[in-house]
């Protein structure tokens, strides 16, 4: 792999961060993920950290012994040189998804800024096999690679107080669905009504994860509990 190095520094008194955003776009962002990825797994498997979050081109460690920090912010860039992107041997999940109307308020929308017709968004949006990149912004809020390029939309210029659990939005070169009632400013262009976030499952809350591959399907009508 390249020699190119991540930046790293700490944060605050037990935590250090790697920071990917300026391997892009040399790297892919898939390949940065997967190697941020493969470089939490190792680090977990050391035992020296109480908790590890991969983000968007970046990881966090939180470690247990402060006194260690110096040591792991040189040994950090040591050990993403030695990364190649791990594959991730998980099923491909399919997202139910009732697109327009009530349910994607700004399907039409997203059709005229690119001079599609409705159709057309909803079939380039199923097509592709979506992978991951990371949970953020809501728990189980899932960031997803993939989208095809005819459909990069801009968000919106004044974001929603309140945008319905399961909708499925485009915000810039990302898609992706809303777990929980929650403000937002993505263009919404269809729901689903699987639950991404399930806290009385501590074991398991979530039912995407960092590497998880996603179909959305087309479907006429679902159940919705609001």
């Amino acid at each position: 792999m390249s020699n190119t190095s991540p930046k790293v520094y700490r944060l605050g008194e037990r935590a250090i961060v790697l920071d990917c955003s300026e391997l892009f776009p040399a790297l892919s962002k898939l390949t940065i993920q997967s190697r941020i990825w493969e470089l939490a797994q190792k680090c977990r498997e050391d035992n020296t950290f109480t908790d590890l979050v991969p983000g968007m081109n970046n990881l966090t460690l939180f470690i247990k012994d402060a006194n260690q920090l110096t040591d792991w912010i040189a040994r950090l860039p040591e050990l993403w040189r030695d990364t190649t992107g791990i594959e991730l041997d998980n099923p491909s999940i399919e997202i139910p998804v009732v697109y327009g109307g009530k349910y994607g308020p700004d399907l039409d929308e997203v059709a005229r800024v690119h001079q599609l017709d409705t159709n057309e968004v909803i079939r380039m949006h199923t097509a592709p096999e979506y992978t991951v990149l990371f949970l953020g912004f809501q728990p189980g809020f899932p960031y997803l690679d993939g989208l095809n390029n005819h459909l990069f939309t801009p968000r919106l210029n004044t974001p929603r107080l309140s945008i319905p659990a399961g909708s499925v939005g485009i915000g810039g070169e990302q898609t992706g669905i809303y777990p929980q009632e929650a403000p937002g400013g993505w263009q919404l262009i269809g729901r689903t009504n699987l639950p991404l976030f399930t806290p009385d499952t501590p074991k398991n809350p979530t039912l995407l994860a960092p590497g998880y591959r996603v179909r959305f399907t087309q479907v006429s009508s679902l159940e919705f509990t609001q």
